[in-house]
């Protein structure tokens, strides 16, 4: 390896050093971290504050990061097409599950679908982009219910909880029992509690805090996409719900998405 790319690769590495929990670091804790001498440190770093990557605290010596990533964040920003992105997840779930798959978002009490990937079958069921449903019968809605702090509930179920089949909970505590479970194994169903026939498993995409940006959902008829398959086919909606926010970067998720609207 060359002195220049070995260069680059430490330079690297002491970007990396910074996360969400060690936003400020000092030279002698970089330095540890990364195993390097003091002195190449501070050289280094000194290059890296020049190009405004890192930043030094004139008063307590330590560093943080440089608005040159907010530079190139929207840089990147700008750049990228929810349809795009989303989209390859997306078809992976519906080759996988032969049925159709969406992506939805918080709008105020209900969710709202942003993409839609249909069915390769004959008999198939999915939301149209830009329609609304209500959250706490639906296993997208659940999928975000479950994640959202418990007064931001409250708030959604005191709108009502209207009975759309026989299978629809109408009662808080039955829906927090629910919401509980889903937090238990990490995916929500719904089995013919908005319309009859119609099943649906969903996992939340979430941020580094745990909150729910946005939810993913295999949706098909009852006869087709059973409890059991649900079941079966939870692993891989959480799994793929996970790699999302992996690849896109959770921090980068609410300025790609639409801003979400829940009450106060």
């Amino acid at each position: 390896m060359s002195d220049s790319v070995r260069s680059v690769e430490r330079a690297l590495d002491i970007l990396l050093c910074f996360s969400l929990e060690k936003p400020s670091l000092s030279l002698t804790h970089i330095a540890e971290q990364v195993g390097l001498h003091k002195s190449t440190t501070h050289r280094l770093l000194t290059t890296l504050e020049a190009k405004r990557f890192v930043n030094r605290n004139k008063v307590t010596g330590v560093y943080q990061l440089g608005l040159r990533f907010i530079e190139l964040a929207s840089i990147m920003i700008q750049g990228l097409d929810i349809n795009h992105w989303a989209q390859p997840y997306l078809h992976h779930l519906v080759d996988l599950s032969g049925e159709s798959v969406d992506l939805a978002v918080i709008d105020g009490d209900h969710v709202v679908y942003l993409q839609v990937v249909d069915s390769p079958q004959r008999v198939k069921i999915a939301a149209a982009v830009g329609e609304q449903l209500p959250m706490y019968c639906t296993a997208t809605g659940k999928a975000f219910l479950a994640y959202l702090p418990e007064y931001q509930v409250e708030a959604i179920l005191a709108n009502g909880m209207a009975r759309h089949t026989e299978n629809t909970l109408t009662r808080p505590e039955d829906l927090y029992r629910d919401l509980s479970e889903i937090r238990r194994r990490g995916f929500a169903i719904s089995e013919q509690e908005y319309e009859r026939d119609i099943n649906a498993v969903a996992a939340p995409v979430l941020d580094t805090h745990g909150n729910p940006i946005a939810v993913i959902a295999i949706v098909g008829p009852s006869f087709r996409l059973s409890h059991d398959r649900m079941m079966g086919l939870g692993k891989s909606i959480l799994e793929t719900a996970s790699s999302i926010a992996r690849e896109i970067g959770v921090s980068a998720l609410p300025v790609i998405l639409p801003k979400i609207h829940t009450p106060a």
